[in-house]
């Protein structure tokens, strides 16, 4: 099986055609809370994303993957690898699943095929998540796909209603990578 596809989703490159759902998905202020969003994108500067998003990881540090449905070849989410530091052999990642394709198991698919690849492709040693507290099914699925809590980042991030603690999940290589 290759490694960024199964029967049901890929994981691949971001594509000029992907800026429609980009824009719907980075402009959904329901979610700016999960992440670091302030404001919102336009389309002119999603443009410009997509076409810089050539250079690879090691240039990059950082890379967004499309999950795609493959029966209906629509993009069903997207998945990060971020603060790629390739000396320390780690980095950080975040997913997002369109709410038309939830509870359909493609998150849980999606971030084990980002942990194979970021362990068995770019050889690293660990990936790293930050979970609100309050995200209880992103907890969830970090556990399930074999994650564990290692800290709490106490009034880590500004809400509507205040701040909120932060917990940071780490999954490791099997064998530790030097």
């Amino acid at each position: 099986m290759k490694m960024l596809e199964n029967e049901t989703i890929r994981l691949r490159a971001l594509e000029p055609e992907d800026l429609e759902i980009l824009y719907k998905w980075e402009n959904d202020t329901t979610l700016w809370e999960y992440g670091n969003t302030l404001t919102p994108f336009s389309r002119f500067v999603l443009r410009q994303y997509l076409e810089n998003a050539t250079l690879d990881i090691f240039e990059a540090k950082q890379i967004r993957m499309i999950v795609e449905d493959k029966a209906t070849k629509r993009p069903a989410g997207t998945i990060d690898l971020y603060d790629f530091e390739p000396y320390h052999n780690r980095a950080g990642i975040g997913i997002l699943i369109d709410d038309s394709f939830q509870q359909k198991s493609y998150a849980t698919q999606a971030l084990e095929m980002m942990k194979d690849y970021s362990f068995r492709f770019l050889k690293l040693g660990q990936i790293y998540a930050f979970i609100p507290t309050m995200n209880l099914p992103s907890i969830h699925l970090f556990r399930k796909c074999s994650f564990v809590e290692s800290g709490l980042l106490k009034n880590w991030n500004k809400t509507t209603e205040g701040v909120e603690d932060v917990f940071i999940y780490q999954c490791f290589a099997k064998m530790p990578l030097i």
